[in-house]
């Protein structure tokens, strides 16, 4: 018998009432992938968002969590995730494709990069909290945030800001939030693209570009080399392991933080069996010891929530990020 889709208020109250059943019936679905599942990776490899992808689909793999189908990571970058996002919809309620799921998508909505809809699709988990860094080579003058923020209010276009993959995503809100904050005229910022964070942090080591804005997994392995310095962290309290020695924005006192998060989002269309699946197999990815220790060396912090909380963070992140938008003036094009 042929599953019927359920449209979003009927999937939280399906999903919401299942959530205290015993565990046995959660390990057995209905439904189960029967062919090869297609990952679409919204950006191109290099960046964090990229690592975690790889990382999911190596777990769902190894930890036999996929009926024994073989996963297929699949980079679809270009127009602000919009690629990956329209072969996600042409595969309306066929839960064997999956999508990278990031608070950059939701920013891309609000500032009218993204050309599309991110309440049409199914966000079904996070399992990454990321924090923004900010990093200039090991030999720049600039030593510390405040260091920056001195040269910025002498000339707001004087330093060169590598983001990625497009102005107006998180990499680009995570700098500019805490320097308008600062009193720095972001208006008047040079902020320069990059197809990838692993594109940025090239072009930062290259000579090319001043400072870099990026998530963990692209900026650390580069200071623990001894290759850059991370002068500030967007994060609302001191970060532990490789972060432990980074200040917050907040620490060197401005008063402003941003968090992203990074999951799995599924196509219209899908019911709540291929939710419910899929919900439980990333949960278990998510607890694994090889998950964490990738998210934890990345210097960001392992978590998980599911479909219910992933929606509603949907629709709080929309909202949140469009008074964010309007706040720093970066109003949708």
């Amino acid at each position: 018998m042929k599953n019927t889709p359920l449209n979003r208020r009927q999937s939280l109250a399906v999903l919401g009432s299942t959530l205290a059943l015993p565990s046995a019936v959660w390990a057995q679905p209905g439904w189960k992938p029967t062919q090869t599942i297609n990952y679409v990776i919204g950006v191109a490899a290099g960046g964090s968002v990229d690592l975690y992808a790889r990382g999911i689909k190596s777990g769902l793999e190894t930890l036999n969590l996929v009926n024994g189908q073989t996963v297929v990571a699949d980079n679809k970058p270009g127009a602000g995730g919009l690629l990956a996002l329209q072969q996600l919809q042409r595969s309306r309620g066929n839960a064997h494709n999956l999508g990278t799921f990031h608070t950059g998508s939701l920013a891309g909505k609000v500032t009218g990069i993204l050309k599309a809809d991110m309440r049409e699709y199914v966000p079904v988990a996070m399992l990454v909290e990321e924090t923004t860094l900010v990093a200039v080579r090991a030999d720049s003058p600039l030593k510390t945030a405040k260091d920056l923020l001195a040269a910025l209010r002498r000339d707001p276009g004087s330093v060169k800001i590598a983001v990625a993959p497009l102005k107006g995503l998180n990499t680009h809100l995570a700098i500019a939030k805490p320097l308008k904050v600062a009193g720095i005229d972001i208006t008047k910022l040079t902020v320069v693209p990059f197809r990838s964070s692993a594109d940025s942090m090239s072009a930062l080591l290259g000579g090319h570009v001043d400072v870099v804005s990026a998530t963990g997994p692209t900026v650390v392995p580069m200071a623990q080399a001894g290759k850059v310095r991370i002068i500030a962290s967007a994060a609302a309290e001191r970060g532990t392991g490789p972060l432990a020695g980074v200040l917050t924005w907040r620490e060197q006192g401005v008063a402003a933080d941003y968090v992203s998060y990074n999951g799995v989002l599924l196509p219209p269309g899908v019911d709540a069996e291929q939710i419910r699946f899929w919900e439980q197999a990333l949960k278990q990815v998510a607890v694994s010891k090889d998950w964490m220790a990738l998210v934890e060396k990345s210097g960001n912090k392992p978590m998980f929530k599911g479909y219910v909380d992933s929606h509603r963070y949907l629709q709080d992140e929309l909202k949140a990020t469009q008074a964010l938008v309007a706040e720093l003036g970066l109003d949708a094009k």
